[in-house]
């Protein structure tokens, strides 16, 4: 029996970890659904996602060392997955992970049967959360609005509006989680 990977995709300030925290509260008890932390070269700060912290030469070093499932470089730091959710895969469980679009090429070269959710939300919405944040000034938050993703998703990809109550979003992405668990239990 193996589970199902789950990949989290989306701009910056689109949700992607409200929607992950909304089903985590939800599913994380049952112990059959894995939130990955993810390692960022960035301190912990309480103003960015929950993650575990290296600096560049630990992440390069663990990288080196086969200690990620899959890595990525984007905004100028490094984020890694640790290889320990091949543990939960293997189990049978559904392994959740926010990634980069342009990581899902080698995500789904390793775990083919990955489902790819792609979180939208209006332009407006996404510069409001943006500037909610404080972490960046008008002009980082401009091009990021800005920037050109063209990183191609698998055509099975999932898309869910989250412009709206975190509600409505969340409780869509609970039920494909435990869609892919009762999948999961039928292989």
């Amino acid at each position: 029996m193996s589970g199902t990977f789950v990949a989290v995709v989306g701009p910056s300030g689109v949700g992607k970890d409200s929607v992950i925290g909304f089903a985590r509260d939800r599913l994380e008890a049952s112990g059959n659904v894995v939130f990955v932390r993810r390692i960022v070269t960035r301190e912990a700060d309480g103003g960015s996602e929950d993650h575990d912290s290296m600096d560049e030469g630990e992440f390069a070093e663990a990288e080196r060392n086969g200690a990620f499932a899959l890595s990525w470089g984007a905004h100028g730091l490094r984020y890694g997955l640790p290889i320990a959710l091949e543990r939960d895969l293997a189990a049978g469980r559904v392994v959740v992970a926010n990634l980069s679009r342009r990581i899902i090429p080698q995500l789904v070269a390793r775990y083919p049967h990955a489902i790819v959710v792609s979180l939208t939300a209006d332009r407006a919405v996404i510069a409001e959360r943006l500037a909610g944040r404080g972490r960046e000034t008008a002009e980082s938050i401009e091009k990021r609005l800005n920037r050109n993703v063209s990183d191609p998703l698998p055509a099975s990809t999932v898309c869910i509006d989250n412009a709206g109550a975190i509600e409505t979003a969340g409780q869509q992405f609970v039920r494909l989680l435990e869609d892919a668990l009762r999948q999961d239990e039928r292989v």
